[in-house]
């Protein structure tokens, strides 16, 4: 058996060049976050269960026979298979934390801490690890130990509250809760490594989905706070900006508009609607006249653009400098000429896929990893060696562990 020896990260001319970060993850929030720091170039080893791995592998296989959410968030990392729930397993995933930068995790609540892998415990022997905690609820609050999904923070929270229609409301069509987490986790890592860089120290980091969205609920919560009542369900429209969101035009077509200032409710009454008189309507002359008058205001404006096309209607919000938009499906996203230079290739057990980039924007031109989308257990042979271990060894029976 070699001694073990530092693991080492990949040449890249990437901001995170050289950092190696551990994951113990699963579903969304804590791959987003991992993910986005391979896209950095960190090397990621992503720990997963034997036989099964992520169970987010298995949630569809409609990407050539491989799960949309894995896809999404896994390309760019090492997959290690270990059994962590034997001795072998477990002494091979505290060697590898012991000479990472970062460890991740976001097993279910107080599942690290049985297995000696709080950040006090690691942290301990490698006062230099950033360890990265990510929870529904935040460890220190009485929901710290209940478990949390994506749907049931959007609730908790009072997403649902705010979106979806008058008539009922509706949860946000992606993990919103679970990506926003996921990027605070990241930002967390980023400040944390920045911090680290200056002192040399680590840290102990924690960051929960309830907490995450909370802050995005924040523009709500303060409406309520001092109103008293709770902006309500405005289906695409906005609860306190009017015009904005959707409008008929003709052929049972529509199209979407968004006027912010007073100068821009001009501009559509004069250059969009034809009548500029309207704009000192008492009714709509501010935007508070025009929200508390929202009903009226549509029909306004709906009264001239129900006799136009929507494509003139959008030529004419165009030429007044008028935000607008087009109801797409996300197969018109897929096409969209905004993204048509943007669309690269990733590797993959399934062959190559589509892939875009991440939007992060890097000094000097670089552009952010594209890495391949690992099989389970793709890497644990290679890692193991670099430990000087062997995948026979943690395999074996006096090891009790398969990996």
């Amino acid at each position: 058996m070699t001694a073990p020896g530092p693991l080492t990260a990949p040449a890249q001319s990437l901001p995170l060049e050289g950092i190696t970060v551990v994951s113990l993850e699963q579903a969304v929030a804590a791959p987003y976050a991992s993910r986005q720091l391979a896209d950095l170039g960190a090397r990621v080893i992503k720990v997963e269960r034997p036989g099964g791995g992520d169970f987010a592998r298995n949630y569809d296989s409609t990407v050539k026979g491989l799960a949309s959410y894995f896809v999404w968030l896994n390309r760019g990392k090492e997959s290690v298979a270990l059994d962590l729930k034997s001795a072998a397993g477990l002494s091979a995933l505290t060697a590898l934390i012991g000479r990472a930068d970062v460890f991740v995790q976001n097993l279910a609540p107080g599942a690290a801490e049985r297995m000696g892998l709080s950040a006090a415990a690691l942290r301990a022997g490698h006062p230099e690890l950033i360890v990265c905690d990510v929870s529904g609820y935040a460890p220190d609050g009485p929901f710290a130990h209940q478990r949390a999904y994506d749907l049931l923070i959007q609730c908790e929270t009072g997403l649902l509250s705010v979106t979806g229609s008058a008539d009922a409301p509706a949860k946000v069509g992606i993990s919103v809760a679970d990506i926003a987490g996921g990027m605070f986790a990241f930002s967390s890592i980023l400040a944390a490594l920045y911090a680290r860089a200056r002192t040399g120290d680590g840290a102990a980091l924690s960051v929960s989905l309830f907490e995450s969205l909370t802050e995005w609920m924040s523009q709500p919560m303060y409406y309520a706070m001092y109103t008293g009542t709770p902006p309500p369900r405005t289906g695409t429209s906005h609860a306190t900006i009017a015009p904005y969101g959707a409008f008929l035009t003709a052929g049972g077509g529509s199209v979407q508009l968004a006027v912010q200032n007073d100068r821009e409710w001009r501009r559509l009454c004069d250059q969009v609607l034809g009548r500029p008189g309207l704009a000192d309507d008492p009714r709509f002359a501010t935007n508070i006249a025009r929200v508390a008058n929202r009903s009226e205001l549509h029909a306004e404006i709906e009264s001239v653009l129900a006799g136009q096309a929507p494509e003139r209607v959008l030529e004419l919000l165009d030429a007044a400098q008028i935000a607008n938009g087009r109801m797409n499906a996300v197969t018109d996203l897929l096409d969209h000429p905004q993204l048509a230079h943007r669309w690269a290739e990733v590797d993959s057990p399934a062959g190559p896929l589509r892939a875009l980039p991440s939007p992060i924007s890097l000094a000097g031109g670089a552009e952010p990893a594209l890495g391949a989308v690992p099989a389970l257990g793709e890497h644990t042979a290679a890692v193991l060696a670099e430990l000087g271990l062997s995948d026979t060894e943690i395999s074996s029976p006096d090891g009790a562990g398969a990996p």
